[in-house]
């Protein structure tokens, strides 16, 4: 299964198409693959084979496997490697039935039968977990090419929307409304009924290869479900009303054919490199991405504001005067955060913890920034499948001496001397919160058969590179942060701590927390929307630009907001 080119995200968008410097150019692997009527004479294939994907529901958070359903199965193929960010995404390709020979077109063929007894417990229990599938609206998930097959339907304005996936049938209720897909046909009237999509009307558009010999590339792959009851079943016509399951019936025997057509169409408009295109371009639009940039300005212009009127005007007029006290009386008359400047760098009663988190965030700050990077240029895109999660758990193990370096460095220049409790916290205290929460999760999606387990084995591997790398890493970062000299500071810390006067309602720690979080969610929340929406709603996440830009005006928020924050308890001394 090939991917596309290396695309650079010039405009912040991971879908544009790569300048000319990278013409031929492509990354290690992800070439794209030719194809032709006849493979003895070229050096291409002649057959498109269709992978299945798992199958996911906006209204369950719950993914199964496609051999979890009774559908059309094929025995015997090898199921293509995932590497792990696919598995810990809950990603399970699995090879199909549906296979086509390039440029020959298939009218209504047969895949296979499935026959149910009513009567018989196994099948009824089949019937019934397909029928809550329908319910709940389970997508399928069909690759040709390693290109999503897409539905694409109008929705509003003549816009056409293009879903990377199609749904398994849909359901009338009691008093006649139509359910999700079941909008699409007025055949599908039958009250308190489901309507499962049996058959598959397959469009493959390709582009012929210029200045080459003559082979073709894929260029999209759309489909239309449709429903049939096929009254022969053994040589289907395609024609006649709805295959309907009722859900009034308690005996007799139902049979579901399952069949597809396939067409081709050639285009000579859209290239390889930019096949994805039509996908993207029906996601959210980019005018809400460039607003999400302005709110996020705004905030930072506001912040910046604040930060430069304090610096300039009150820490100015601060320093000018003490600078013009002539006798050491006038230099007794401290006010202000002047007054603890003899406390500032006391220990803190947790620097401990401090110290940990401040290496783990030293760990994960770092892990962000390369993974981002990476995906502006194009190289962890929507399809280099899994490869975005698999860059951020091996960056994640690696930065194990950054976090060690700075945790240890921070806990000595606190006087710290428990350093071994140091080390094994930093190692182990974060990172095994974070696994011990996937590890339950994981048990109970175990309990429910769910494709989003992690198999055992994933799990070793995963445990293997916290305790065999990332967990020496942090301890040799340790070593060199506790060889080096403690950070010295301006001023030296009186030996009696002052006395804290009564502070305000906005100094106390709970509004500081509100007060110190809502700009920076102010900052990222439009692309929290999208990002959620790609884990949660099956969306593809594509804009890296965009989100890169928005990560740097957060980095630059919360820095903003923490030094108006310690002025204001300085100031309250």
């Amino acid at each position: 299964m090939a991917a596309p080119r290396l695309v650079l995200s010039v405009a912040f968008l991971a879908a544009a198409a790569p300048p000319p410097l990278l013409r031929a150019f492509y990354l290690p692997g992800l070439a794209p693959v030719n194809f032709c009527e006849d493979s003895s004479k070229y050096d291409c294939k002649s057959s498109i084979e269709v992978f299945v994907n798992r199958l996911d529901s906006v209204e369950s958070v719950l993914p199964y496997e496609y051999t979890a359903f009774d559908f059309c199965q094929i025995a015997g193929e090898k199921r293509p490697s995932e590497n792990l960010g696919q598995v810990l995404f809950g990603e399970r390709i699995e090879p199909s039935p549906y296979k086509f020979t390039f440029n020959n077109e298939e009218k209504c063929k047969l895949v296979c039968t499935k026959e149910y007894d009513l009567k018989n417990a196994e099948d009824k229990q089949k019937l019934d977990f397909l029928k809550k599938s329908m319910l709940l609206n389970y997508q399928h998930h069909w690759i040709v090419d390693n290109m999503p097959v897409t539905w694409c339907y109008e929705v509003e304005d003549n816009q056409w929307f293009c879903n990377p996936g199609f749904p398994i049938g849909c359901y009338i209720t009691k008093d006649g409304h139509p359910k999700d897909a079941c909008v699409i046909s007025s055949e599908f009237n039958e009250h308190n009924t489901f309507y499962i999509f049996n058959h598959v009307d397959i469009k493959i558009v390709y582009h012929v290869v210029e200045n080459e010999a003559p082979t073709a590339r894929l260029v999209a792959a759309k489909l239309k479900p449709k429903s049939f009851k096929h009254t022969n079943t053994d040589n289907p016509d395609c024609s006649g009303p709805p295959m309907d399951l009722s859900n009034d019936a308690t005996d007799g025997k139902v049979k579901i054919a399952y069949t597809y057509s396939v067409t081709f169409e050639e285009n000579k408009n859209i290239r390889w490199a930019s096949r994805w295109d039509y996908i993207l371009e029906s996601m959210p639009h980019t005018h809400i991405q460039w607003f999400s940039i302005m709110n996020s300005l705004v905030i930072v212009l506001f912040l910046s504001g604040m930060v430069a009127m304090i610096m300039l005007r009150t820490l100015h007029k601060d320093i000018a005067r003490y600078n013009q006290m002539d006798s050491t009386e006038d230099a007794q008359e401290e006010f202000g955060w002047k007054l603890v400047h003899g406390d500032i760098f006391r220990p803190p009663r947790k620097g401990m913890l401090l110290s940990v988190f401040l290496g783990s965030g030293t760990q994960i700050l770092i892990m962000t920034f390369v993974t981002l990077f990476f995906a502006c240029l194009g190289f962890l895109s929507p399809a280099n499948r899994g490869a975005l999660m698999t860059c951020a758990v091996v960056l994640w193990v690696l930065l194990g001496t950054p976090a060690g370096y700075v945790a240890a460095r921070f806990y000595k220049s606190f006087g710290g001397e428990k350093w071994k409790t140091n080390v094994l916290l930093t190692a182990f205290l974060c990172p095994g919160i974070v696994f011990a929460d996937f590890f339950i999760m994981n048990l109970i999606l175990w309990g429910e058969g769910s494709s989003a387990a992690i198999p055992f084995g994933t799990l070793v591997a995963v445990l293997a590179l916290w305790f065999c790398i990332s967990v020496p890493l942090t301890f040799i970062g340790a070593y060199f942060g506790f060889k080096k000299n403690a950070i010295e500071h301006p001023v030296r810390t009186n030996q009696i701590p002052r006395q804290i006067p009564e502070q305000s309602f906005y100094t106390k720690p709970l509004p500081g927390i509100i007060m110190g979080g809502i700009l920076p969610f102010g900052c990222i929340f439009i692309q929290l929307f999208f990002i959620l929406n790609s884990i949660w709603s099956h969306q593809m996440y594509y804009m890296f630009g965009f989100l890169f830009l928005v990560f740097i005006i957060l980095v630059i928020t919360c820095s903003e907001a923490t030094i108006l924050l310690c002025y204001f308890h300085l100031c309250a001394e």
